[in-house]
């Protein structure tokens, strides 16, 4: 157990000499040195010299002969494709364009091929990639492994996108929302670090929420929690693509931000508004901050409900910052209930902004990895 918890500390924080190991862990120093040289012993770090303080020190990280993982996590128009060591360590990563409502074959072909060229270009074999975490911006249901709502991503319905992506990579895939990779990329490694209960809210095309409950990823019983942009905020609202009346979505997404500048702006991108937000237009403004307040709304049920010590922002639409954030407060203040709301601190997320889900899908796969060798330390052991 002990090993393991050294092993787990170089994966959660990156290569770190034995006396940070020891100040992580809680283990005394001598008890780190004799594990260090177990693990070494077996493959499982690579010691390497360093400095620390102005004194020599040895460096341990995980060694990538345990294996490598990747993400693979699509967007509404794009592929972003990473490799990993374990923890928020990346090899090396790649984007790729994809166009609107492109199907599934399409999108999973151009995926597998980046992985297999990353693995390629990095010196590396196929046969060490253990696992891959892939993100789709929909709803998955955990039961079947497919997009969970007909509206959502309708050129991926149907599609068992999990065991598809596996037999195209040739190793175990792990499949999930990117609003939730985005929370546990946030949990492992920014804002959410050290949260209890925490709530992340992913704003770009359209918006999401990944749920941190009791320290851990909450997907509810078939997978699909957290879906706030589907939440009803007006019963006589716009028609929604997931076919009900006044979800958040048909008034903060995308969609909704550029039919509302259009008469004044003329066609625009989501990225335009933003820059022009960014800049001081007064119509962009206004356009992102009604936004705020409608995300307000939704987020001070969940505030209620929930009773997050944390709300963190991220996505596209994060960029402008306050000019987001103070209406979402000043709504939460408004909506929810005094000491829910005294309680719960609103930022923006830690992480870069296209990363979070990125880093996210690795901790994911990194999850198969860590169990297979506990499993194989434990059998070790003497």
């Amino acid at each position: 157990m002990n090993r393991l918890r050294v092993l787990d500390a170089v994966r959660e924080h990156g290569a770190l000499t034995q006396v940070e190991i020891a100040g992580v862990t809680g283990l005394s120093a001598a008890t780190v040195s004799n594990l260090v040289k177990e693990l070494d012993s077996a493959g499982a770090v690579v010691l390497s010299p360093s400095i620390r303080n102005g004194r020599r020190a040895v460096q341990v990280s995980v060694a990538a002969s345990h294996g490598l993982v990747a993400a693979v996590v699509f967007g509404d128009r794009d592929v972003r494709v990473a490799l990993g060591t374990g923890g928020s360590e990346v090899v090396s990563q790649t984007r790729m364009p994809l166009p609107a409502d492109h199907a599934a074959d399409e999108g999973m072909t151009r995926g597998a091929r980046l992985v297999h060229e990353l693995v390629d270009t990095s010196g590396h074999l196929a046969s060490e990639v253990r696992a891959v975490g892939v993100g789709l911006p929909a709803p998955i249901d955990a039961v079947s492994g497919q997009v969970g709502s007909e509206g959502v991503l309708p050129g991926w319905r149907g599609v068992p996108v999990a065991a598809a992506m596996a037999e195209a990579l040739g190793t175990k895939v792990l499949l999930d929302n990117t609003a939730n990779l985005a929370a546990l990329g946030e949990f492992k490694f920014g804002a959410l670090q050290g949260v209890t209960n925490g709530v992340f809210i992913k704003a770009s095309y359209g918006v999401g929420a990944g749920l941190i409950l009791g320290g851990e990823l909450f997907r509810g019983s078939a997978g699909t929690a957290g879906e706030i942009g589907h939440v009803t905020i007006d019963e006589d609202g716009p028609v929604c693509r997931c076919g009900n009346r006044g979800c958040l979505d048909t008034f903060v997404g995308a969609q909704a931000v550029l039919r509302a500048v259009r008469d004044s702006h003329g066609p625009l991108t989501l990225r335009d508004v933003i820059h022009r937000a960014l800049d001081g237009d007064p119509g962009c403004r206004r356009v992102l901050e009604d936004s705020g307040r409608h995300i307000g709304v939704a987020v001070a049920g969940l505030v209620n409900l929930l009773n997050p010590e944390v709300v963190a922002l991220g996505g596209q639409v994060a960029r402008v910052g306050d000019l987001l954030l103070q209406p979402i407060r000043d709504a939460i203040e408004r909506c929810a209930i005094p000491s829910a709301a005294a309680s719960v601190r609103v930022v923006v997320g830690a992480l870069p902004l296209e990363e979070a889900d990125v880093l996210g899908a690795l901790a994911l796969a990194d999850q198969v990895r860590e169990d297979a060798d506990r499993a194989a330390l434990t059998v070790a052991a003497p």
